[in-house]
């Protein structure tokens, strides 16, 4: 068991991209909705995967959009699950267009997604 996740291995444990806006609205704010949504599967015993922390090495290392756009995509196809945080973002809309495409399921809350899977 990992220390503060719920009875989990950690071999087991289902991987979860965060789809979410980032451009439209606050970018701080957006990172943040994403950190705590990450927070929230961490205690649930997944295993989230935070594409937004990208805005920290961005404000480091520039890259051009579609940069980040290709790599968010190979992440997408090697989680398990798409988690959809609300608002308006093409750019999260691709991703879970991407996931279906892969046959990954995509849910648009924690709690529809543990339901899912803590059956």
């Amino acid at each position: 068991m990992i220390s503060g996740i719920k009875n989990i291995n950690k071999i087991n444990m289902i991987k979860v991209y965060i789809a979410s806006p980032y451009t439209i609205g606050d970018c701080a704010i957006n990172v943040r909705r994403q950190i705590d949504a990450a927070n929230e599967l961490m205690n649930n015993g997944f295993a989230p995967f935070v594409p937004l922390y990208s805005h920290f090495q961005h404000m480091i290392h520039p890259r051009p959009y579609q940069d980040w756009v290709d790599i968010d995509l190979v992440w997408v196809e090697s989680c398990d699950a798409l988690l959809r945080l609300d608002g308006e973002s093409k750019g999260a809309d691709g991703e879970v267009d991407h996931a279906l495409k892969h046959n990954i399921p995509v849910f648009n809350s924690i709690e529809q997604l543990i339901k899912f899977y803590k059956k």
